[in-house]
């Protein structure tokens, strides 16, 4: 098989890898700060609720939970399974929310009360003061780990060949199959232009808001 094929076929699988990461991306980050509400709700059979899986996503293997988002379908209604790329982006999603969701939680906890109750005293709503004092001041907080998260997330991509999603990896490995092992080396070489492009990204986003101290 030709340099050429071999990279055209590389490159195909790629693409799943960069679509299930913005697929994760654009929903586990709304997903994820609904979540961080639930935890911090005062209705306590929502929190208990929300913290359970929480609980249930950081604690078990992200490998368990694609094997299960794209199995159960099927065991429950037989016959009905979900594409391979579908499974495993709702499987990314729900992990990586409650992931984010903690690292949301800390942001907004970690913002003096003394500022709320400061906008309180100016008459703010709540829902003034989210925006307006909290909301810029969680942002400035919770990029460093977040951007630590986004990081993990491009590795991630690779574990959806678990449910033979046809990304770069699971292309690398049926190429060492055939007896060739380079493709191995070059599917790593995608993964460090992507990670070096998004940890840029993130690097200039975090000296944007270094304006902004807490």
């Amino acid at each position: 098989m030709s340099f050429e094929t071999v990279t055209i076929t590389m490159m195909k699988g790629f693409m799943l890898n960069i679509q299930l990461f913005v697929i994760t991306l654009v929903l586990s980050l709304p997903l994820g700060l609904v979540v961080s509400f639930g935890t911090m709700s005062k209705f306590k059979p929502l929190s208990w609720l929300v913290r359970l899986y929480v609980y249930i996503m950081r604690s078990t293997p992200l490998m368990l939970q694609l094997a299960v988002v794209y199995y159960l379908p099927g065991i429950l209604s037989p016959g009905h399974i979900l594409p391979r790329m579908t499974a495993a982006s709702v499987a990314f999603v729900l992990n990586y929310a409650a992931y984010f969701s903690e690292i949301f939680r800390g942001g907004i906890q970690g913002v003096p009360r003394g500022q709320q109750e400061a906008g309180q005293v100016l008459g703010m709503t709540r829902r003034q003061i989210f925006f307006q004092v909290t909301l810029l001041q969680v942002v400035k907080r919770i990029v460093p780990p977040m951007g630590n998260e986004i990081i993990t997330l491009v590795k991630d991509t690779s574990l959806s060949n678990f449910i033979m999603v046809g990304e770069i990896i699971k292309l690398a490995k049926d190429f060492g199959n055939k007896g060739m092992i380079w493709p191995l080396f070059y599917a790593g070489f995608f993964f460090l232009v992507f990670n070096g492009v998004v940890t840029l990204l993130l690097s200039r986003t975090e000296k944007k808001l270094d304006y902004f101290r807490v």
